[in-house]
Parts: structure tokens; sequence; C-alpha cells
């Protein structure tokens, strides 16, 4: 649904967007995280046809976004980081206006208002001035009017900022009913303990380029991505020697004589042989504890790896 091939971009003495490529699948929503200045806020522009990179490509849907944008925006919704509202419009004159903007009209366009409203929880403020909605109210009009053409691709930057806790947790359960109807995601935020709660992958940027692309339903469904934690009763020289073969090439192994944690390649069969093999080379193993490895983790082993010099 959403490719990018040798993109860059270049602000004066920066290069904000270093050869980024990637293919997004249909319904699917991408975590995009990086540090401050990695370039995701300029990837999110380049994909909506906002800005022009200096060479590469980007198609949505199959349509060249930097040949035909117009087109490319009828699949297209996007929240900035800082939006605008018209303060002294309504609400509901705000999401007519972003309708008719892109193309809708008539009863359809009402009855698409009051559901887009619904969805995000402000139905009974359609009447209420936008200046007058609270800050978590004024984020939901936004996602709202960047929705109501019913997009296929939406690019969220900052989605939770200013929103409360209840507020937080509304807007996780739209981004799974939104991919459940068809509609494909790229959310970037710092925020990447509520980005798990309904991501399906990860694109990491560090210094506009991308240093991981991992899809997490995959990588769950086959077993991967799990963070063993194991512990011996004695210390034993032996211990990293014969856990080595079995650590995921993704990240280091993190061991000493008697403890050790790391991210585990294979799937039950292969952690029950490695247990037995432990065990087998007398090793007194005492506890061993499975937990999939969280976004953040996987985020921080990505970001040290390539800092380590590995691209």
């Amino acid at each position: 649904m959403i490719g990018a091939g040798e993109l860059v971009y270049e602000y004066p003495g920066k290069r904000a967007l270093d050869s980024v490529s990637f293919l997004l699948p249909a319904a699917s929503i991408t975590a995009l995280v990086g540090p401050n200045g990695a370039g995701k806020t300029t990837l999110l522009r380049c994909i909506a046809g906002l800005d022009e990179p200096y060479s590469g490509s980007i198609e949505i849907a199959g349509i060249d976004v930097l040949r035909h944008p117009r087109e490319a925006h009828r699949h297209i919704g996007y929240l900035p980081d800082h939006f605008g509202l018209y303060a002294e419009l309504s609400t509901r004159q705000c999401l007519l206006h972003a309708g008719r903007s892109r193309g809708l009209g008539g009863e359809a366009l009402d009855a698409r208002v009051v559901e887009v409203a619904t969805q995000l929880g402000i139905v009974d403020k359609l009447d209420d001035k936008a200046g007058s909605l609270s800050r978590g109210q004024r984020q939901r009009l936004a996602i709202a009017q960047a929705i109501v053409h019913r997009p296929s691709v939406l690019l969220l930057d900052e989605p939770a900022s200013g929103l409360d806790p209840e507020s937080r947790a509304g807007l996780s359960e739209l981004m799974r009913r939104l991919r459940s109807e068809g509609m494909t995601l790229i959310v970037s935020s710092h925020i990447l303990a509520e980005l798990e709660e309904y991501c399906t992958g990860m694109l990491v940027l560090q210094q506009g380029r991308v240093v991981e692309h991992r899809l997490l339903e995959q990588q769950t469904a086959q077993g991967t991505g799990r963070m063993i934690r194991l512990r011996l009763a004695q210390a034993s020289t032996r211990l990293r020697e014969l856990l080595a073969p079995h650590v995921s090439a993704r990240t280091p192994l993190d061991a000493d004589t008697q403890k050790a944690s790391f991210e585990f390649s294979g799937g039950d069969d292969e952690l029950s042989a490695l247990l037995q093999s432990l065990l087998a080379a007398g090793l007194p193993v005492c506890e061993l504890s499975v937990e999939q490895a969280s976004l953040q983790d996987a985020y921080l082993r990505a970001v040290e790896h390539d800092r380590g010099g590995v691209s």
C-alpha cells in the first residue's frame, strides 16, 4: 500500500532523509520511531505529498505521489504534529469544510460528519466552536478531519499529544478499528508503550536512515523476538559459550558467569533443546523466564546497534 524507494531530502546543511526505502502492506499499522531530528516528520510530509524529496520515489496504492500528488491526496489522511483549526467555526462546520475540500457533499457528507464525530467521541460538541474545545477535544477533531473522507492511508504525527489517559485508550481502539476496516496507518510517536498496543510493524529512523524495519505480528506468530532471562544456581564460565549459537543475530548477548538475557531466535522446540543442552552440560539452571520483547526494547536495541557502527 505504501512504498518508498531511495528517498533523499535535504535542508540547507543537513540531509534529513538518506536513501530511505521500505514497503508497507495494506491494513497495517506501522510505528514510525526515532530520536528527535531523525527525519520522521519529513518522511511523513514527503509521503503526504507536501514536501518534494531531492530524489527517490513514493507510491500510495500504486499512485506515484510525486507525479500525481492531487490524485494521491484522495487516498491520504494526514494529521501533523502542530495542526490548526478554524477557531470560529463549529465542530460540524470544520468537518463539513474538511469533507467538501476533499470532494464530498450532500446528505452523504452530513451523515459522515455525525459518524466520524461519534467515532472520536465529540458528537456532543458538533455545535460548539472549535476554539472553545479542550486540548484533547481539539486533537480528536483534527483526527476526525483527517479521516472524514475515508482515506486508505492515514499518517499521524504524535496523535496522542495532549490527550488524557482515557482519550489515549480510545485512540488505541480507534486505530485498531480503522485497520480492521482496511486502512493502512503510519503513526509517529514517542510513547512506545501505547504504540505497542496496536501497531503491527516498526520502522526505526536514525539520522535520516532506516536502521530497522520489522513486522511485529509475524514475529509473534513465529515465536521469535522473545526475551529469555536465565539464571544459574552457581556461576559457570561456560554459560556465554553455550548460549552464543542460540542468540538472535539482531542483538548482543548480555551475560556474565551466572545470569544472561538475550533475544531468542528460535521457536518452542529450539528453546526446549537449548534448555536440555544446558542441563546436559551440567549447568545448574535454576530460573528461566520468557517474555515477548517489547517495542521499546526492540527500538533501543536497534538504535544501540546502529550506534555501534552496523548499518
